[in-house]
């Protein structure tokens, strides 16, 4: 028990942790399902939740002991190149919270400390998605993009085969270049160490590439949809009614504005690769991923469709365990020691959200160390008692 202390926070002999475990079965809303209101947010001992105490602590130590050295003055411009909007100076400790049945049963480091989650923010790119499909604003996921948004940035007849399904799992192959960035990554002064050589540039569809540049089309493409920006739609169907915090927001650079509905609209990013990007603490993550895995439910609302909330998690055709911009453990080598059902959204630093609806799980840890999740999970399955 060296170096843990009780907290007004802590509930049991068990630090505060950055993983939250928050998953409900592959079901709708069950009977154990709890949803915490706007604020407030009930905490039970694992063993009221039928895990074992001692191991989930033993998570939480592995967790601790595994948090990132990422840097932002050391990393950030030679990893990604000049940034265009926001970054931070620092980060907070490697943090997280752990859910069952939607009860916080364990928590470590600041997790209301508010910082970028990097690319975790596709997920959200893909939940904003999600709302317009709901919506009926996609009528068909399968449509082209350029029957929807008149912009030019589908017009050509390459650009113009893009579906919004392609969008959902990184294989538009959008050729262009938005807010000074090329979306073929070539230029080692604007791309740092992501720089890439060139390429044979594939039928929309038919090639996967994790690309910051096209997801930003995407986003840009959504705002337009909307006719507001994808932060204010977002609030509105999602973090309003999930009761998260006032502390978050969703930042673009300061050259991603674009004319929406006669205003001037800051279109957002999908991750934090040239600053922006989706900023706020674990519990609104925690929020979110409940959401997620309670298949787009929140107390009695369906906040998002059964089948989008299905279908983004299904591999697609041609992504390396991905679906609509979830990572997956289909194979099981992402994670050899969870289930192959599980999924997470996933960026720099590293910043997680886990989410196992077998086993009831939900887990958020930021600034974890590489690929240190599946000792987390494996330690938290192992905890499973009932």
């Amino acid at each position: 028990m060296t170096g843990f202390h009780l907290t007004r926070r802590s509930f049991l002999a068990v630090p505060p942790l950055a993983v939250a475990m928050a998953s409900t079965a592959l079901r709708a809303e069950g009977p154990k399902a709890y949803f915490p209101p706007r604020g407030k947010w009930q905490r039970k001992s694992p063993a009221e939740v039928g895990l074992d105490p001692e191991k989930v602590q033993q998570a939480v130590l592995y967790a601790q002991a595994n948090g990132s050295d990422w840097n932002f003055g050391r990393d950030q411009v030679r990893s990604f190149g000049p940034a265009l909007g926001p970054v931070p100076n620092s980060h907070a400790q490697t943090n997280g919270v752990i859910l069952r049945h939607g009860y916080i049963v364990a928590e470590f480091g600041d997790t209301m400390a508010v910082d970028p989650v990097y690319s975790m923010a596709k997920s959200l790119m893909s939940t904003a998605g999600g709302i317009a499909l709901t919506k009926g604003l996609i009528k068909d996921i399968n449509d082209p993009v350029g029957k929807y948004i008149k912009d030019g940035g589908y017009d050509s007849p390459h650009n113009s085969k893009i579906t919004w399904r392609h969008h959902f799992e990184q294989t538009s192959e959008w050729e262009g270049t938005l807010w000074d960035r090329n979306a073929n990554f070539l230029g080692t002064e604007l791309f740092g160490a992501g720089a890439m050589k060139p390429r044979e540039i594939h039928d929309p569809g038919t090639y996967y590439e994790y690309n910051d540049v096209r997801m930003n089309r995407f986003g840009l493409s959504l705002a337009r949809l909307f006719g507001m920006g994808v932060p204010q739609a977002l609030k509105e169907n999602i973090m309003d009614p999930i009761g998260a915090s006032e502390t978050w927001k969703w930042l673009g650079y300061d050259n991603s504005y674009a004319d929406i509905n006669g205003k001037k609209v800051q279109s957002v990013t999908g991750g934090t690769r040239w600053g922006g990007g989706f900023w706020t603490n674990s519990e609104d993550i925690a929020r979110w991923g409940l959401l997620i895995s309670n298949n787009g439910r929140w107390e009695g609302r369906q906040l998002l469709s059964d089948k989008y909330i299905q279908d983004s998690v299904k591999p697609s055709k041609y992504g390396p365990d991905y679906g609509y911009l979830w990572w997956l453990n289909s194979t099981k080598k992402k994670w050899p020691n969870a289930p192959a059902t599980s999924f997470a959204a996933s960026g720099n630093g590293s910043n997680l959200l886990w989410i196992d609806r077998e086993h009831d799980l939900v887990v958020v840890w930021r600034w974890a160390k590489g690929d240190a999740l599946d000792g987390v999970a494996q330690r938290l399955i192992a905890s499973i008692t009932a």
